[in-house]
């Protein structure tokens, strides 16, 4: 299979990270916007993947379901196309979510899985771009939990402002609670799903790269209880309907874990910043 090809899978998964994370967004919000952008992110992977299908057939001069990542591939766009008829058709935001994380998973195990490329080189290649997919969505994920902490500090800051009466520039200067406390909420919206498909890719590149992987790794534990901390305070917020002060206070406590995660169980992980 040509690389050409391979690059297409390749902006794909980007494609689909970005669709999943929309329909993340929906999923909590309904939010008509963020879905009708999903269903149109998700309108390009499954031409791209479809291109990529009949390209394959081409090539190989059959249809492509006859060893394991071939039956990936066409398992992942069956799932596609469902999600596709399923968004145009009916309104079953569950239900389409959940179908797009396993899709993306599929997805991501055919393209990055090296027993299926010929050259040792372009194997070699394609788990090291997955790692550096891994990485810069969990650091993106990461920046949008940082900005989220601000928020909820500022709110904290200007809820003790207000409670001790103390009017001034200072005060004027912060945006009003509703909004920092929406703009704390969204912005862990946005992190949340970054880091499940970041944790998702991780593990495919571990089980492809390290001999032994090991899930007891204080730096895996810790980025699933990174993930969810985040996620209690989603649930809190949406399932609960718990705002202002105490929601503030819990994503602080939660960001607290991730600093942990990032600078402790680093350092104590066993394969995480080692040289791909």
């Amino acid at each position: 299979m040509g690389m050409s090809l391979t690059r297409i899978n390749e902006v794909t998964i980007i494609l689909y990270a970005l669709c999943v994370l929309l329909y993340f967004i929906d999923f909590l919000n309904h939010n008509r916007k963020a879905k009708n952008i999903a269903f149109w992110l998700l309108s390009i992977v499954w031409l791209l993947q479809t291109i990529f299908l009949f390209a394959h057939m081409y090539e190989t001069g059959r249809f492509p379901v006859l060893n394991v990542f071939e039956g990936l591939y066409f398992y992942t766009w069956v799932l596609v196309t469902l999600s596709v008829v399923l968004n145009k058709f009916l309104k079953a935001e569950f239900i389409i979510f959940f179908t797009n994380v396993i899709g993306f998973i599929m997805m991501a195990l055919h393209t990055f899985a090296p027993s299926q490329y010929v050259s040792a080189a372009v194997s070699s290649q394609l788990v090291s771009e997955l790692l550096l997919i891994h990485i810069t969505m969990a650091i993106l994920s990461y920046g949008a939990f940082s900005l989220s902490f601000v928020f909820s500090v500022l709110y904290l800051i200007q809820y003790n402002l207000l409670k001790q009466k103390k009017w001034g520039k200072r005060l004027l200067r912060i945006e009003d609670l509703a909004k920092l406390d929406h703009m704390s909420y969204v912005l862990n919206v946005i992190g949340v799903p970054m880091l499940l498909l970041s944790l998702i890719l991780g593990s495919i590149w571990a089980y492809i790269k390290l001999e032994q992987f090991f899930w007891a790794d204080a730096k895996v534990l810790g980025s699933f209880l990174v993930m969810a901390t985040f996620g209690f305070y989603l649930y809190m917020r949406i399932v609960k309907d718990l705002q202002g002060k105490s929601v503030a206070l819990m994503n602080t406590a939660a960001f607290l874990v991730l600093l942990i995660n990032f600078f402790l169980f680093g350092s104590l992980s066993r394969f995480h910043f080692w040289d791909p």
